[in-house]
């Protein structure tokens, strides 16, 4: 999968690269944050990130909630803004383990989201060709993700962690349980607005929480001591998050809300639809 593209050389970078991707939950927003927080920080964060998958939402999906902002880059664009802005969350290129995007797809329509070979071949194939120094993985288990118990969900970070390390990124895993819905919003649109709240140093403490040891993680694997919490307060992690928005051409500014939806719903008459937060 790795060899049936290209692959994206990050090595003369002006900081370390290192990224973060989770298995996927009901409520998951970590990503939104923690990019721009990790940044703060003096990294480099080159998230390929994905569409909802089963139950879970897309962080890709979450985004274009934002008027203007895209999902697609360049490979000289991922480039050039994480040396300006130190973050980017953008789709894997037409040239990046293309191969994957067509296993991906049938994930859904074939019953096979929860098989590990495919999990674990789907994530790291585009981790290894984004070209990051190092990974944290956050690989999610209970009723609310992919993986229900704890023992196949040690599998697959053992699976995960070995295809980095053979592949000389530096890879760790954390396990966290999935037992109900992080945070209290669930929606595109709805979880933006909760990750703003958790910039600004507010927002939900478990949302807060597992982003704050996500990014000490990421920040040890790459050899950089900061304290994300104080970036958190501080708003440096917020501005961060702005640059990286408008360079992607959205509005960081725009007020996001559930919206009637206009067609296609028997309820709308009675403005009951939020589809479009979905």
């Amino acid at each position: 999968m790795i060899a049936s593209g290209e692959r994206l050389n990050l090595r003369d970078l002006s900081r370390p690269t290192v990224d973060k991707h989770s298995t996927g939950g009901v409520g998951d927003k970590i990503s939104l944050i923690l990019a721009p927080l990790v940044a703060a920080c003096g990294a480099a964060v080159p998230q390929l990130s994905g569409r909802g998958l089963g139950h879970t939402g897309g962080t890709l999906d979450k985004l274009e909630s934002i008027p203007g902002w895209r999902a697609q880059l360049t490979l000289e664009e991922i480039r050039e803004q994480l040396e300006t802005v130190g973050a980017v969350i953008c789709a894997a290129g037409a040239s990046l383990a293309p191969v994957d995007r067509r296993l991906y797809a049938l994930r859904d329509v074939t019953s096979t989201v929860e098989s590990i070979p495919l999990i674990s071949s789907s994530i790291m194939s585009k981790k290894i060709a984004e070209g990051t120094e190092a990974l944290v993985l956050d690989v999610k288990f209970g009723r609310g993700a992919f993986i229900k118990d704890m023992e196949t969900a040690t599998e697959l970070a053992h699976t995960m962690v070995r295809l980095g390390l053979e592949h000389d990124v530096k890879t760790v895993a954390k396990l966290t349980p999935m037992w109900s819905p992080l945070g209290r919003a669930v929606g595109n649109a709805l979880e933006v607005n909760e990750s703003v709240d958790v910039l600004h140093g507010g927002g939900p403490s478990d949302v807060r929480d597992l982003t704050i040891e996500l990014a000490q993680a990421m920040c040890e694997l790459v050899g950089i001591t900061a304290d994300p919490a104080a970036r958190l307060d501080d708003g440096t992690a917020y501005e961060v998050y702005r640059a990286m928005i408008a360079a992607q051409g959205g509005d960081p500014d725009a007020v996001l809300s559930p919206l009637p939806c206009a067609t296609r719903c028997s309820r709308r008459s009675r403005g009951l639809c939020t589809v479009s937060t979905l």
